[in-house]
């Protein structure tokens, strides 16, 4: 695939702890929907808008590539943190609800990783 060719060793390093932390949240959520916990129809395919960002990234390179990388995975990490804080508070599943507790960490620090891309060498390791 053209795109494992695509980013600097950072965007590299981020994609590499980030990709298992979301196939295992993926994962989970759809445990919950085919167990019956979760009311849902899963999606089998990308909407519109973020099938449109994916061919820009597919399309992009060099600067290009890694500014909207950054930028898309700083955006979609903000949005993502904020749902999961507001179900984790308000949230009417109760298992659904310590679930998303529970991922927030993880979240969080997928938002600091993708805030540090192109600034610190440190993206994907311990501090």
């Amino acid at each position: 695939m053209a795109s494992s060719r695509k980013g600097d060793a950072q965007e590299k390093a981020f994609t590499r702890e980030m990709v298992p932390d979301h196939t295992k949240t993926t994962g989970d959520l759809k445990n919950f929907v085919d167990s019956g916990k979760v009311k849902a129809t899963l999606p089998t395919s990308l909407d519109s808008s973020h099938q449109s960002k994916l061919d820009k990234l597919k399309a992009a390179s060099g600067k290009d590539f890694s500014s909207d990388f950054k930028s898309d995975q700083v955006s979609a990490h903000k949005e993502a943190v904020s749902l999961f804080e507001r179900y984790a508070k308000g949230g009417d599943n109760s298992e659904l609800k310590d679930w998303a507790a529970r991922t927030l960490p993880t979240l969080k620090h997928h938002l600091e990783m993708a805030q540090e891309l192109g600034s610190a060498p440190s993206v994907g390791q311990s501090r």
